[in-house]
């Protein structure tokens, strides 16, 4: 693509700090503008001089279809960043000698890699990694809702994230709008809500949600939720045919009510493969996204909030395989349905031996040998996951032997067959069948 900036020629200022900004390499382009990598000289932004910014530049007959462009970005700029896990505008960059304006943002570091690289097998990450990244997603997008502000246009362009830790970026944040104001954002196509595909509504937090449940099932199955049998039909994949298939006649490829839109063989391999993995738990909110969630947009779509329980969930379900270590999920239901016999292993076919784990409240957690819990499981806090509060941990004498270690700053009470104990920070609990543990806050009951 033609660059519109010189790279080690040209330099812009920011609008409200009067920063020279150097242009230094040309990262990429788009239908909006391009990106380059720039360096502000004497930057004061992040209280660092000649600090390394991404540029976002626009081209001329963009800003003309987008007449509130640069009032949205204004908007962004003085409200600030949700969470730092939006590459959020900081400031407008202009020049005199060049048309238009663009904005500056942190630089997206190179650990984090897009959706894409994970369709295509790019990247390899874990289902811890996978559950941590749909956990961030969910949140971040629930703090910019919770601010009146809708995204518009969540796909896989927009996201990326670190594929050994989950942790996310959110980009292209310049298409934040107010939720539900008309503008010329309006998704991008098979990640639009069946209303905005139909022209029945403008783009808000409701459609956002849909998005979001898209960009999930890409993320967990590798396949689009609502192409199957029906897809296949299609001899010409014109405008007509998506928005028959998105839009008029949606239907989810794994509808328990109605199996016509199966995933086919040959053709749909990644959702025949996946989609059996994962717990029922974690399944149903799918069919709520793309059964009740394409008919009914207010009431019947998957919240943020819901989704951050569910990916907690999902975390807390894993459990490893001892023959070949592949990730498994702790089904209750499914245990349940077949009498208490364990499943086998989705990899080696092998049966799956379940590890000890914990209940607390109404939450039940595989203790594998590298589980860590948090506040949110033994505070009844808000999620954090930066410092764990416990950790499974060998006996330092008998490696055969494991232990619930306390790596939090208060005093636990365990009791055993009757008699108790005082857990100190930086000792452990025995992993035995029936302990009883007081945290402080919660109550857990080791089971086996």
């Amino acid at each position: 693509m033609h660059q519109i900036l010189t790279p080690n020629t040209d330099v812009v200022r920011t609008v409200s700090s009067d920063l020279a900004c150097e242009v230094e390499d040309y990262l990429g382009g788009g239908g909006q503008g391009e990106v380059y990598k720039a360096k502000l000289i004497g930057g004061t932004l992040s209280k660092q001089g000649n600090e390394s910014v991404a540029l976002k530049w626009y081209f001329p007959h963009y800003q003309s279809q987008d007449e509130r462009l640069r009032e949205r970005l204004e908007l962004a700029i003085n409200n600030g960043a949700p969470t730092d896990r939006f590459l959020w505008p900081l400031d407008l960059v202009t020049s005199p000698d060049i048309p238009v304006f663009g904005y500056i943002m942190r630089l997206r570091e190179p650990r984090f890699k897009g959706i894409v690289d994970l369709m295509k097998r790019r990247v390899e990450p874990t289902f811890r990694a996978l559950a941590t990244a749909g956990f961030e997603l969910a949140h971040n997008y629930f703090q910019l809702h919770s601010r009146g502000m809708c995204y518009r246009d969540i796909a896989f362009g927009n996201v990326f994230f670190d594929p050994k830790t989950g942790e996310v970026r959110i980009c292209d944040n310049d298409n934040v709008d107010v939720n539900g104001r008309k503008g010329p954002i309006g998704g991008t196509p098979r990640f639009m809500a069946p209303e905005l595909v139909r022209g029945d509504a403008a783009p808000s937090t409701d459609t956002d949600l849909f998005s979001l449940s898209v960009l999930l099932f890409y993320m967990f199955v590798i396949h689009h939720p609502l192409e199957g049998a029906n897809e296949l039909k299609i001899h010409s994949f014109d405008l007509h045919a998506m928005r028959k298939l998105y839009g008029t006649d949606p239907l989810f490829i794994f509808d328990p009510d109605n199996d016509t839109n199966r995933p086919v063989e040959g053709f749909h391999d990644n959702a025949i493969q996946f989609w059996p993995i994962y717990p029922e738990f974690f399944k149903r909110f799918f069919i709520k996204s793309f059964t009740d969630g394409v008919r009914d947009a207010a009431n019947g779509r998957v919240r943020e909030t819901e989704w951050r329980l569910a990916m907690i969930k999902l975390r807390d379900s894993i459990l490893y395989c001892a023959n070949c270590s592949a990730e498994n999920f702790y089904d209750v239901e499914a245990l349940k349905a077949s009498g208490g016999k364990p499943s086998v292993c989705w990899q080696c076919r092998r049966e799956v031996r379940l590890p000890f784990r914990i209940r607390i409240g109404k939450n039940v957690i595989m203790l594998n040998n590298d589980t860590e819990l948090f506040a949110h499981h033994l505070e009844e806090k808000a999620w954090e996951f930066s410092r764990a509060l416990a950790k499974v941990s060998p006996h330092p004498k008998n490696p055969g032997i494991w232990g619930l270690k306390n790596i939090s700053d208060g005093k636990w009470v365990a009791n055993a067959d009757g008699s108790t104990q005082d857990v100190l920070p930086g000792q452990s609990v025995k992993l035995v069948k029936g302990t009883k543990i007081h945290f402080g806050r919660a109550d857990g009951e080791i089971r086996y």
